[in-house]
């Protein structure tokens, strides 16, 4: 596995358009494992699931036969409205993007602004799943795949395959596996200082588990860049959070990596790959329920301190994404909340300063503006990241633009 090619694929699309089915097909496991999931049935948190793909004679399959010739990660986004915001965190840690659009309900509000989200995380490889082939006939099946067309059109997955499949029968996953290994593999740097970015936190510990037998609490999460090892010294940013005399406070965590992991099998060390867990000597109350999600983590004494401020150079959409009726993004403006996502976490802040520095032609997105903001939640901001900007609207966050931090 250690010299298997590796990406990290986000599945993305609608609520209820298959893609947790859709993951079970190819990798033969649920991420749905959070109790509140499994009742509702839809993704509320990131989910993971991982697998190896083989060629053989009769081509590609998730059944272990032949060839090992890739190795997959999956991470299952939330598809509901109202956890956007989750979504925007799993396509900061992917390579590549599964969009599912189910064949029997064609392309809604919410495919629109996941497709965005990819386009604003710059996500150009994209495979397209046409899920639920099985619940239309050919016409309404090539209708459907004729709004796909025209909906990627002049996009970066104007050229992307679109793949006919039902999730429910298993019908032509073997195409995906394919597609997959076609995917352009992403460039790697490794002699650079590592970049570690927490999408879960978590504590392995069952109940009553004895002293001796406990584990550290575990990180998961994608290393962004460079290299780490067992028995590195790391430190976590922001940290841990408390409130002090009605101020809330961060502190850097400091610890030690005890083990690896990629999947269930334990490593040595890592390079930017597929997604993978770190066991550390923290108290597993300390990473319990997610409660370190969105931190950072590097070497100790190599990230740069915490800021409550932010400037970034900003590209905003010609409209606002997942409404029913069509409304223009307008101008940021002093003094406004607006959301963020950088990397894995998400912060709100308001608008100080706008400083106009072009306007694009009306066909590309539509306003380039630098922004300054004091954040609410502090950020390890690194120079040239990343951001997704959401703006407020009707008591929704919606998705407006996209930017990349200047300092």
């Amino acid at each position: 596995m250690k010299e298997l090619p590796e990406l990290n694929v986000g599945v993305v699309g609608h609520i209820d358009h298959g893609k947790t089915t859709l993951l079970h097909g190819l990798t033969g496991k649920f991420t749905d494992t959070h109790s509140e999931e499994l009742k509702r049935g839809i993704t509320i948190k990131l989910g993971y699931a991982d697998m190896t793909i083989s060629q053989d004679k009769n081509g590609f399959n998730n059944q272990k036969k032949g060839k090992p010739v890739r190795y997959i990660s999956f991470i299952d986004a939330p598809g509901h409205e109202m956890l956007m915001a989750t979504m925007l965190s799993g396509a900061a840690i992917i390579d590549a993007a599964i969009l599912v659009i189910a064949a029997n309900e064609g392309i809604k509000p919410q495919t629109k602004e996941h497709f965005m989200a990819l386009q604003a995380k710059k996500i150009k490889n994209i495979i397209i799943v046409q899920n639920k082939i099985d619940l239309v006939n050919k016409e309404q099946a090539v209708k459907n795949y004729k709004e796909i067309k025209e909906f990627v059109k002049g996009t970066l997955a104007e050229n992307s395959p679109i793949i006919p499949v039902s999730a429910q029968q298993e019908i032509n996953i073997d195409k995906i596996l394919e597609e997959l290994c076609k995917l352009e593999m992403p460039e790697k740097q490794v002699d650079t200082e590592p970049v570690f970015l927490i999408a879960r936190s978590f504590d392995i510990n069952k109940p009553g588990t004895t002293i001796e037998k406990l584990h550290g609490g575990v990180l998961g999460g994608i290393l962004k860049k460079g290299k780490l090892q067992v028995n590195d010294e790391i430190e976590i940013k922001p940290g841990l959070s408390s409130t002090k005399a009605n101020q809330q406070i961060y502190r850097t965590l400091t610890t030690k990596i005890l083990s690896l992991y990629k999947g269930n099998k334990s490593v040595t060390n890592v390079l930017p790959g597929a997604s993978i867990s770190i066991e550390t000597e923290l108290d597993p109350f300390l990473t319990k329920t997610d409660s370190l999600t969105g931190c950072l983590v590097s070497l100790k004494g190599k990230l740069p301190e915490i800021t409550h401020n932010v400037k970034i150079k900003t590209k905003l959409f010609e409209e606002v994404l997942g409404t029913k009726d069509h409304q223009e993004v307008e101008s940021l403006k002093t003094k406004e909340m607006l959301m963020l996502s950088v990397n894995t976490t998400i912060t709100v802040g308001t608008v100080e300063k706008v400083r106009h520095l072009r306007f694009l032609d009306r066909q590309l997105p539509s306003e380039e503006d630098e922004i300054e903001l004091n954040l609410n939640i502090p950020i390890v901001a690194l120079k040239g990241d990343n951001v997704g900007i959401a703006r407020n609207i009707n008591s929704h966050w919606r998705l407006i633009g996209w930017g990349e931090i200047v300092e």
